[in-house]
């Protein structure tokens, strides 16, 4: 006579299908404050300062493709709010 013990183990999937489930009801509504990073606000001054100093960059510097991605992150993060 066969045994039916293998009828009766999980597969082992199972762990990883149980773990998915309880993590996807761990996730919550994370759309508050604390959700969008605050955003520095610079005097007229600072920009200024900051526009002749750029302007001195020669035009290949790294610094200036850098600072285009920060002005990208600054706009998504004022559209956050």
């Amino acid at each position: 006579m066969k045994s039916n013990a293998r009828c009766w183990t999980p597969p082992a999937a199972a762990p990883l299908i149980v773990m998915l489930w309880l993590s996807a009801c761990a996730m919550g509504d994370f759309d508050g404050p604390a959700a969008c990073p605050p955003v520095v606000k610079y005097t007229k001054v600072d920009q200024l300062r900051a526009a002749i100093e750029v302007e001195a960059l020669p035009e290949d510097a790294v610094v200036l493709r850098m600072l285009s991605d920060y002005a990208v992150l600054r706009d998504q993060s004022e559209a956050c709010r």
